[in-house]
């Protein structure tokens, strides 16, 4: 399984290596940050469509 890790902030290389063996070490902490990304991402796009557009 392929992973893409994105850093919202800045991270050190350290932390970075970090989180990477826990997620190697934990297959189901992965499934969680999906379902929050694609919750996240789900409300992002509901708050967009839900406002009103200039016409």
């Amino acid at each position: 399984m392929y992973v893409v890790l994105s850093a919202s902030r800045l991270m050190k290389a350290k932390e970075i290596r970090k989180l990477c063996a826990e997620l190697r070490n934990n297959p189901t902490l992965i499934l969680v940050l999906n379902a929050e990304a694609k919750a996240k991402l789900y409300n992002m796009k509901k708050a967009v469509s839900s406002t009103p557009t200039a016409s």
